[in-house]
């Protein structure tokens, strides 16, 4: 399954611009896949004769307005990007963050409030499990009353509630402090060759903020390479092969046999799989074998 993020921010921010930066598509409130950039993959795929190349992707969605509501439907997402106006002049970047957070915080109060009702109705059937859950939600929903956010929460929360407050939270200055994202947007129009000239020696919207939310979220890529299709997919750092054959395909995770594994730059430098296994730098692993970012995978299973 690919990453989420949710963008976020006030009226007029720039939010719609980050998404049609990020994803090359007109934003209406909806959702779209932005790939991406990583400078090994068409080095791995011109070794391998690949006839697809398929870059890593981020799942992004965009919701119009805050609110409760609004918000609600970001509570699945890996992370948070807030876009904040830093061109208008009218707004304090760190002032709308702070605006932003307590709409976060508001979101999850009334989300614990009305699962509370829920809970509370049903407990009244004697179920054990749902009383001590109502006495849970009943405590938690003081906390947040008091001002609190359910990243000081001291206990684990209710695992249905998905918290917005205790995701990772990346902030976006769209103006001249942080990027432009009119530009951006404009750019993303263009055909690659186009977009990468304009921008001559800079990066991306998209390069600065994957970065920073693999920075934020720990991930790491990995590759699988071969001639129908050479790709990358990405995991959350300490995640094991059993878990990078289930981000290919659950199938593969069930029929788990073996993996094996080489770096990406031994393939390049050596020209094929099996001149890096003749060198005996081709590793056999189980399934418990931590992927290391640059691992480049091929997952033996049996269906």
């Amino acid at each position: 399954m690919a990453l989420e993020v949710g963008i976020v921010g006030l009226p007029s921010s720039g939010k719609s611009m980050l998404f049609e930066a990020l994803t090359g598509a007109r934003a209406h409130g909806e959702v779209g896949m932005a790939a991406i950039p990583d400078p090994r993959l068409p080095q791995l795929a011109e070794v391998v004769d690949a006839r697809k190349v398929t870059p890593a992707a981020i799942r992004v969605v965009e919701v119009r307005g805050t609110g409760p509501a609004l918000l609600g439907n970001l509570r699945q997402v890996d992370a948070l990007l807030v876009v904040l106006d830093g061109f208008s002049g009218t707004h304090v970047p760190a002032d709308d963050l702070e605006t932003l957070k307590l709409e976060l915080l508001v979101a999850d109060r009334d989300h614990v409030e009305r699962r509370l009702e829920r809970v509370a109705k049903q407990a009244k059937s004697g179920d054990v499990q749902l009383k001590k859950e109502a006495e849970t939600l009943e405590r938690l929903l003081a906390h947040l009353d008091a001002g609190k956010t359910l990243s000081d929460w001291g206990e684990e929360p209710p695992p249905e509630l998905e918290p917005l407050t205790t995701k990772p939270l990346i902030a976006i200055e769209n103006g001249p402090g942080g990027i432009d994202l009119k530009l951006e947007a404009e750019l993303a129009e263009l055909p690659e060759e186009e977009a990468a000239e304009f921008r001559g020696a800079g990066e991306s919207a998209l390069g600065e903020v994957v970065r920073r939310l693999a920075e934020t979220l720990d991930l790491i890529t990995f590759f699988t390479a071969g001639e129908k299709e050479t790709r990358a997919w990405t995991l959350r750092r300490g995640q094991t092969a059993l878990d990078a054959a289930a981000t290919i395909h659950t199938d593969i995770a069930r029929g788990f046999i073996r993996c094996e594994v080489i770096r990406w730059d031994d393939l390049v430098r050596l020209g094929s799989h099996a001149e890096v296994a003749r060198a005996g730098l081709q590793k056999l692993e189980g399934k418990t074998y931590v992927v290391e970012d640059g691992d480049v995978l091929n997952v033996r299973f049996n269906v």
